[in-house]
């Protein structure tokens, strides 16, 4: 039961972390691009193109992200699997 817990509160985790990544990263590109669009004077250009690459960032970190979770993941079951393993034998 208390692993049932810690894995909901570790998944929950992973999931807020994700959006927060997500929504950092266009946020950023966006307020780049808009001062420099305001210090340039050149309206709407920087605040396209760096809102496009604030989510495009925010895509790779969750690429990176869930790539690492399920690493760890398939790392916890064969650590889970070997464990089973050594009772039985």
């Amino acid at each position: 039961m208390a692993e049932d817990k810690r894995q909901l509160f570790r998944s929950l985790s992973f999931l807020s972390s994700v959006g927060i990544n997500l929504v950092a990263a266009t946020f950023i590109g966006l307020a780049m691009g808009y001062y420099l669009d305001q210090w340039l004077e050149t309206d709407p250009w920087f605040t396209l193109i760096f809102l496009l690459l604030g989510i495009v960032s925010g895509f790779r970190n969750i690429y990176i992200l869930t790539a690492r979770e399920v690493r760890r993941q398939a790392r916890a079951e064969q650590d889970d699997s070997g464990d089973e393993a050594d009772r039985e034998g």
